[in-house]
């Protein structure tokens, strides 16, 4: 019986029986919920505009963002009902890392994939002397950043500091850049607290490379400045790069770490307790719009581009959103290739909150010093069980399955102690990762803090 069978088979019998989350009406149905102006916010804008959120009885605001501070402000301080996160946003706030700190719940992802690392064009034609070609003169892909190191110790050589751009200290896109960069040998600093200066306090201690908080908007600009050399951003910047001619991107996050959670939606717990019917209606009316966004190969995609493309939502030329979300990806001018994962919304159980996810993330904190002291590996998981919710995710799922408006074999096994993917090398370095045991994780990287 293969894994996706046996899921199926356990939730059938989970399923037979009455849901035990019967959801009720909404006890808030006048909802404000926040986002960023990024292509993976597609499930809240589909949610809205295909009537999802008024099937469940909810009237939802949409409200655009400043940055991923005011996301996270507006949830803990009520302004927001809810939001679009970053995955690791949630965590941190839970695990005391960073300026706003406090009690916020996930019950879903709201895609896998859909970062890139984009670099500036004279930083390509150094590295592309490193790269592989296949017989068509075309860079096998994934490119390591054992093909930036060269061009890092020669900036060293000059005395000169080699900055690279993500969008915020606990983004997964820092987690990822860092990633990247240390599996090609390449320090990307420690966060360390106990360390005065402000190098220290903002990632930059022992960096080979440092990562700058950049807004996403003024990446590509900045790069064509020489400000930075590239950057780690969702979509569609990276693309945004390749249309103004100002820099390629080099790897996909699936290629850094394939099907990594890249937002999820958070809420308070407060919100949560109080609301608890609330929260389920939204959950169900998120998990339907990422079901269509993710149908029949795709078929949807060039839709939900032109919602997206609305000055509401991302507000990009359609042709620029179309280049990933479509299940393509333009590396050089020209050079698109088939990336049907690169943004998943359902498909591979893409909205399921894994624990395992969760403690990936806070490894990366501790890893490069954010989580100041080792913890053991019981931490990890009550942390993580503190944040990710499954038990909410299952009974808005059972809820669809028994009116018929989902498949049980579109979702994985709902017990909520199972919520671990195994154990995974599927990562740019092949390291074995296991959610159950991080600190065994952690002794086998080989740059970064350990237990």
């Amino acid at each position: 019986m293969t894994r996706k069978s046996q899921f199926v088979a356990a939730l059938v019998l989970l399923v037979a029986t009455p849901a035990a989350f019967p959801v009720g009406p909404p006890e808030q149905s006048e909802l404000r919920l926040g986002f960023i102006r990024l292509t993976d916010m597609a499930p809240l804008a589909v949610a809205y505009e295909k009537g999802y959120f008024k099937d469940e009885g909810l009237e939802v605001i949409l409200e655009a963002q400043a940055g991923w501070s005011q996301v996270l402000e507006g949830v803990i301080d009520g302004a927001l009902d809810g939001a679009h996160m970053l995955a690791p946003q949630p965590l941190a706030a839970k695990a005391g890392y960073g300026t706003m700190t406090g009690a916020i719940v996930t019950p879903i992802s709201m895609d896998l994939n859909g970062n890139a690392i984009t670099v500036s064009n004279s930083t390509w034609e150094a590295m592309r002397k490193q790269v592989p070609h296949d017989a068509g003169g075309k860079p096998i892909h994934p490119i390591k950043a054992e093909a930036l190191l060269p061009i890092v110790e020669a900036y060293k050589g000059r005395g000169e500091p080699v900055t690279m751009g993500m969008v915020f200290p606990t983004s997964t896109h820092n987690y990822e850049l860092r990633y990247w960069l240390a599996a090609g040998g390449i320090h990307p600093g420690f966060y360390d607290p106990t360390k005065g200066d402000a190098h220290s306090r903002i990632g930059w201690h022992q960096a080979d490379v440092r990562l700058a908080v950049t807004p996403p908007p003024q990446m590509p600009k900045l790069m064509e400045l020489g400000r930075i050399i590239g950057y780690c951003v969702g979509e569609p910047w990276n693309q945004q790069a390749v249309f103004g001619g100002v820099g390629v991107p080099v790897i996909t996050d699936n290629d850094i770490w394939k099907n990594n959670p890249e937002k999820v939606f958070g809420f308070s717990a407060d919100f949560v307790a109080q609301n608890p019917n609330t929260t389920v209606r939204i959950v169900r009316a998120l998990l339907r719009a990422a079901q269509w966004l993710d149908a029949d190969g795709h078929a949807n995609r060039m839709e939900a581009v032109g919602i997206l493309s609305r000055p509401d939502y991302v507000g990009a030329k359609p042709e620029v959103i179309a280049n990933s979300m479509t299940g393509t990806f333009e590396y050089e001018k020209g050079d698109q290739r088939p990336s049907p994962d690169f943004n998943l919304f359902f498909r591979d159980f893409a909205t399921y909150p894994y624990y395992s996810d969760a403690v990936w993330y806070l490894t990366q904190m501790r890893r490069w010093g954010q989580i100041a002291e080792a913890k053991p590996d019981e931490w990890y998981l009550e942390v993580a069980r503190e944040v990710y919710r499954p038990d909410i995710y299952a009974a808005a799922a059972k809820d669809l399955i028994a009116e018929g408006l989902m498949g049980a074999d579109e979702f994985p096994n709902f017990d909520v102690e199972k919520g671990f993917r195994p154990p995974s090398t599927e990562f740019i370095d092949g390291v074995e990762f296991d959610g159950r045991k991080p600190n065994d994780y952690l002794r086998r990287l080989a740059i970064g803090n350990k237990d």
